[in-house]
């Protein structure tokens, strides 16, 4: 009787010895020509996870009232992106405010501050909704510590990167740091990065900002990534300037752990 295959033993992966630091899809064996079942099955419960991230939602209610106890202002607004697959087919809309939005923020009495913190859905709101809150458990001592100024936090609903330049220059702040979704990716659906500007205003490109990125437990934790932060907005407020004219050298103790 011929050999149908289905009892052929799974085959180890020479590079299974280095797996163990690595999340990515390497060393999965093979049976046959084929990778094992559980491995394909995986691979597609990845790939769901990954799709379900970029159409979550923010749980601006449940992040608003962290900050509250936290003793920190909120507000809520959203950009020109009307639905998720508007905001998906026309990135352009995610980075401007909706006009009723920006009206909302232009009627704020508000003193000029040295920072404004955004929080957006970006393309994985459970990113925001994991990780927002537990970094700024982290950061904003350390921002408290330093007497930098802050404006109300921004929660941001449908929104890309650029958007947080128009948000902090009608907050006039000297400086945008924004959180935001990462593309998720089929080992990382929920990682936070982080987007600092400094002389934030309509129009600027990516080379205007610094950002840190993999922010979650399983890749750039949250003390060291509020200790890289915290250095960037230090740097930033010290020699006015950010992006590519601003390194991170985060050697010097900044923030404890």
């Amino acid at each position: 009787m011929a050999d149908s295959g289905y009892n052929k033993e799974i085959q180890r992966d020479p590079w299974w010895s280095v797996k163990q630091y690595t999340s990515a899809r390497i060393a999965m064996g093979h049976v046959g020509v084929s990778i094992p079942s559980k491995a394909l099955l995986q691979f597609r419960l990845d790939h769901a996870h990954a799709r379900d991230a970029v159409y979550s939602t923010l749980y601006k209610e449940s992040i608003g009232d962290a900050l509250s106890r936290m003793g920190i202002n909120s507000l809520t607004v959203q950009s020109s992106a009307k639905t998720r697959q508007e905001y998906i087919q026309r990135p352009d809309l995610g980075r401007k405010l909706a006009e009723a939005s920006r009206q909302s923020l232009t009627k704020l009495t508000s003193e000029k501050s040295q920072l404004t913190i955004m929080v957006a859905d970006g393309l994985s709101a459970i990113a925001a909704n994991d990780h927002f809150i537990p970094l700024m458990n982290n950061l904003l001592p350390a921002l408290r510590t330093a007497s930098i100024s802050l404006s109300p936090i921004v929660l941001i609903e449908q929104g890309r990167v650029a958007i947080s330049d128009e948000i902090a220059f009608t907050l006039k702040s000297e400086l945008a740091l924004i959180l935001i979704g990462e593309r998720p990716g089929l080992s990382s659906p929920n990682s936070l990065g982080a987007y600092l500007t400094y002389g934030p205003k309509p129009g600027l490109t990516d080379e205007s900002r610094n950002c840190v990125s993999n922010i979650r437990p399983e890749g750039l934790n949250y003390s060291e990534a509020s200790r890289k932060i915290f250095y960037l907005i230090s740097q930033a407020l010290a020699r006015k300037l950010s992006g590519v004219s601003l390194k991170d050298n985060t050697a010097g103790d900044f923030l404890k752990s």
